[in-house]
């Protein structure tokens, strides 16, 4: 029975571990510096560890070679419901743009700049396979130039715009 079980858990790991080629490409540079501070979530992917959050606030910190991560979740009231801390590095040659976040070590997980203007007001999260995404923004809204421009790079980029869920930042702190 034993071996069954590790038998599935090696193979799950393998298929996690295994990637086809992305067509996906990140931003080209990112000043971490720069990008360091709050960011609110404006629109995401539904996922599973984000359950009943309708607005969140991040922040990132830089620790030496690594950025401190602390995801901050609220729900219908404005109140913070959880709070995750983490840690990530940028990978070899990525320009501070491909990230690998964890949350639970030994686990980490992807975390791609894919647009992000001169000015950090905005930014866009991804992964190779496309199936998490993130709308950040320095503020609470966007301005509809932004949100457009967003919502155009996304399509072109073969996401499903239909899938965001908005968030409701009028509620957060």
């Amino acid at each position: 029975m034993r071996l069954i079980i590790f038998s599935v858990f090696i193979s799950f790991l393998l298929l996690g571990c295994s990637t086809k080629p992305s067509t996906l490409q990140s931003v080209a540079k990112v000043d971490i510096e720069k990008y360091s501070g709050d960011w609110y979530e404006i629109a995401r992917y539904e996922n599973r560890f984000e359950k009943d959050c309708i607005g969140a606030r991040a922040n990132y910190t830089p620790k030496g070679s690594s950025i401190e991560v602390i995801n901050t979740c609220f729900n219908a009231e404005g109140k913070k419901i959880a709070q995750a801390k983490g840690s990530a590095y940028a990978t070899q040659d990525s320009h501070n743009a491909k990230l690998r976040v964890s949350f639970f070590w030994p686990f980490y997980g992807n975390y791609w700049i894919i647009l992000l203007p001169s000015d950090y007001r905005y930014a866009v999260i991804s992964e190779p396979k496309k199936e998490y995404l993130w709308i950040l923004a320095r503020e609470k809204t966007l301005l509809s130039s932004d949100k457009k421009e967003i919502l155009d790079f996304l399509h072109v980029n073969g996401y499903d715009a239909q899938k965001l869920f908005w968030t409701q930042l009028d509620k957060l702190p």
